[in-house]
This record gives C-alpha cells, structure tokens and sequence, in this order.
C-alpha cells in the first residue's frame, strides 16, 4: 500500500474525528433543548436523510468525475457549513432548528464523500490487498469516530456548545487538504460513459445490483438492520443519558460508551480477516450480525452503565467485523466502472432506511415508550439475521470450495 493510500488513510482519521465529535454532540445538544422523543429523533433523522435522496445521483458523480476531486469539495463543503453553524452559536442563535439544518446540510456533503471514498479505495491498493486496507481504514474510522471524538463531544457540549460544530469545521477541512497529496487521476469512466443520461446510468446500476443475488440479499438485509438500530439508537439516549433515564448517565458517560465501542472495532476490524480465515466469511458475517443483533437486549434487561460498556465493546467488535467484510466483498464483486453507482445503489437500499427508522422511533416512543422501541427494533433486527442466513444457506451447497466465500456463492449455479 502506497503514498495515495496513506494520504486517503489520514484523510480518512480527521474526517471520521470530526464525524464522531458532531455525531454524539448533534442529540447531546438536542437532549439540552428538549426531552421530547420525536423532537430528540429528528436530529437522527436529518443526519440520514440525504442518504435516502441523493445517494444514486453521488454514486453516478463518483463513477463519471475524479473520485478525489470529489471528496475535496464535500469535505471542504460540509466544514463551510459547520464553521457557519459555529459563528451563528456563538451570537446566541443556537436553538433545535439550527442543530438540525446544520446535521442535514452535512449530512448532504457526507453522502458525496463516503459514496466516493468506498470507490476510490481499491484504485489506491491492489485487489488482494483490500481486506487488509479496509480493516486499516476502518480502524482510523473507529478511532476517530467514536474512540476519540465521542468523549470530546461530550466535554464540548458541557464547556462550550459552539466547538461541537468548529470543531468538526477545521477537521473537515483538514480531510479535505489532506487528500491533495494523492497523486494522479481518480476518474473510473472515459469521456463516453460522461455524456450518457444520468438516469440510464443509474439504472444499469440498479439492474446490477438487483440480479445479484448475493448483493441483492446483503443489501435487503442491512436495509433492515439500519432501519432497525436508526430507531433503536434514536432514542437510545434518552434511555440513557438524564436524571430521569433508566440508567440515570451524565453526557460524560455516555461519550464514554462510544469509546468502549471504538475499542471494541478497532479490534473487530484487525481480527476481521483472521476470523473469516477461521470460520469462512459466511459463519463470520451471519455470526456477527446475529450476535450484535441479540445484544441489543442486553441494554433494556439491565439498564447499567457496568452493563453497558461490555456490551458497546462487543458490539464494536461485532459491527466492524461484518462491515469490513461487506466492503471488501462489495469492492471484489463490482466491475470499477460500476462500483460508485452499485454501491450507491446498494447503501441506498442499505442506509435509506435509516432517517425512516429514525423518524418511526420517535413517534413509536411518544404512543408505546422507550422500551417499545428497543425491543421491537431487536426483534426486527433478528428476522433480518434470519432472512439473510437462508438466502446464502439455500446457495452454499453449490460453491465452489467446501468452505465457500461470499464470491463462491455469487458464482454458484
């Protein structure tokens, strides 16, 4: 792995930094505005919502611009906007609908910039070399993500309310000038495949992935996950963070559970290879799944922060392991010229849920209360564990070695 990838690897580390500070002190804030469960969602919601209607359009950009060019400018675009939330919290203007058009608004740029990243990637490493290169990028995520930028929001949010988006803002930009050392040209189309209409572009994608009968299953099946953890962990904090609150944590405590968390990926996504090794990719990936999925529970039988922590290292472990495995299957299966608009395509399917289940968890905690929501969002998490086991299972007896990949199985008749 060379010098483009290491500037697209540090790039990486601040960008996420900066995702973990606004991701924790986005509802932290809200939590200080409103305990309202359907207000508090709302925040959630809009960090997602851009996934949902623009995710196609950015995948077709990444398969017809230079991929760096683009993660430059969402970078450079989404630290404008915070730097202006930071200025309009500091003259006093700080209020709900201020937090929320700031989150969607960077959320908008972060469809661009990780649409383009996943696809960029392998023209930085060789094939063989791309598990290896996603668990490293995934570890930085983590590390910046929630390691490190969970507990920072948390102080920020208590000693200064402004920083929870100037924070973000120089850290944006940092990803984004970082990524002009990476030499050379990023463009997976020629001049032919950029004067196609965009709409038929997408379709090819869309076509793509729903003939794939192994991305087509992944794909449905992280849908339903997200839609289900976005409802889950969008009211999560009112679970866990107040007086009130079953488990009664100071801000403080609760960045602390995403630090937890981030310990626990970091290593998920170093052993990730050497499980799959271990057990096969598909033992690994069902078995990480159903396992995140049942310790979901875990949080509403025993709400405790001593419970908690163990459960936030599990599932870092857990997530980070089945996400570095997608990736890189994703990435081995997709012809280049195709891989942003597929993988738009499949995290439209995968992350389009996510502000639905948002949205749906703040209203179903207003009727049925918190604890409706926990369980209910587990339950679904399980029949998606259940659906996606028996697409693969119905496959595997035709692959093509007795302890098949998940690209045996795309190939199996």
């Amino acid at each position: 792995m060379g010098r483009s990838f290491g500037y697209l690897w540090w790039s990486t580390g601040a960008s996420n930094l900066a995702d973990g500070v606004l991701k924790v002190g986005a509802p932290l804030l809200a939590v200080s505005m409103t305990r309202s469960p359907g207000l508090v969602s709302l925040v959630a919601a809009a960090g997602t919502l851009p996934w949902l209607a623009l995710a196609l359009h950015a995948g077709a950009l990444a398969d017809r611009a230079d991929r760096r060019r683009i993660m430059v400018a969402a970078n450079l675009a989404r630290s404008v906007v915070l730097a202006a939330a930071a200025l309009g919290a500091c003259l006093g203007l700080l209020n709900l609908w201020l937090l929320v058009a700031a989150v969607l608004l960077a959320g908008v740029c972060e469809v661009f910039a990780d649409l383009t990243a996943q696809s960029v990637l392998p023209m930085t490493v060789a094939r063989q070399d791309l598990t290896r290169a996603n668990g490293r990028v995934s570890t930085a995520q983590m590390i910046g993500n929630d390691f490190v930028g969970a507990p920072v929001a948390g102080l920020l949010v208590v000693a200064l309310p402004a920083a929870v988006f100037g924070a973000p803002a120089l850290l944006y930009a940092a990803a984004g000038l970082l990524l002009l050392g990476m030499r050379g040209t990023y463009r997976a189309g020629g001049p032919a495949s950029a004067r196609r209409p965009l709409r038929r572009e997408i379709a090819e994608a869309l076509r793509y992935l729903w003939s794939h009968r192994v991305l087509r299953s992944l794909a449905i099946t992280a849908g339903l996950l997200n839609l289900a953890n976005s409802a889950y962990f969008a009211v999560f904090v009112l679970w866990a963070v107040g007086d009130g609150s079953p488990m009664g944590l100071e801000p403080g405590r609760y960045g602390l559970m995403t630090v937890a968390f981030a310990a626990g990926a970091v290593l998920g996504s170093l052993l990730s290879g050497r499980a799959c090794a271990l057990f096969g990719e598909v033992r690994t990936l069902i078995g990480a799944w159903l396992a995140s999925s049942l310790l979901l529970l875990v949080p509403v039988a025993v709400p405790s922060a001593w419970a908690l922590y163990p459960v936030a290292v599990l599932w870092g472990i857990t997530g980070a392991a089945g996400n570095v495995l997608v990736i890189s299957t994703r990435q081995r299966l997709i012809p280049d010229a195709l891989l942003g608009r597929v993988n738009s395509a499949y995290r439209l399917v995968g992350m389009g849920g996510m502000p639905l289940g948002a949205a749906l968890g703040g209203l179903v905690a207003e009727v049925a209360g918190i604890g409706a929501v926990l369980v209910g969002a587990t339950a679904v998490c399980l029949a998606a564990v259940a659906l996606v086991w028996r697409a693969l299972s119905d496959r595997i007896s035709g692959a093509l070695t007795s302890e098949p990949t998940l690209s045996d199985i795309s190939r199996s008749r």
